[in-house]
């Protein structure tokens, strides 16, 4: 799914277990750094590579930025990892441009 945040290209999944998943969040479930937990996702934030890679908050070469750091999101909620950040369907609705 390609999105505008702010006017910004962001990587983007609504959380779905038998929806589609891009490469990014297979690699991510492969790797538990997304784990479910009945109807919701735990999500270790900082260990996201989305292919826009361009993160807030971090400096060129930081790696341990947030380590230990979760966001739940429920099925229906979208996930942005480039922005790192869990929102609702009606606030994604409301602050996303949907390109596709």
């Amino acid at each position: 799914m390609r999105v505008l945040y702010k006017g910004k290209p962001a990587s983007v999944w609504e959380i779905s277990q038998t929806g589609e998943r891009p490469d990014w969040v297979k690699d991510a479930l492969d790797k538990n750094q997304i784990y479910w937990l009945d109807n919701r996702v735990r999500i270790l934030m900082a260990a996201l590579r989305p292919p826009i890679t361009e993160k807030p908050n971090m400096v060129a070469g930081d790696t341990d930025a947030g380590f230990g750091v979760y966001a739940y999101g429920y099925t229906g909620d979208f996930l942005d990892a480039t922005n790192q950040r869990v929102v609702s369907r009606r606030r994604f609705l409301r602050e996303y441009e949907v390109l596709e």
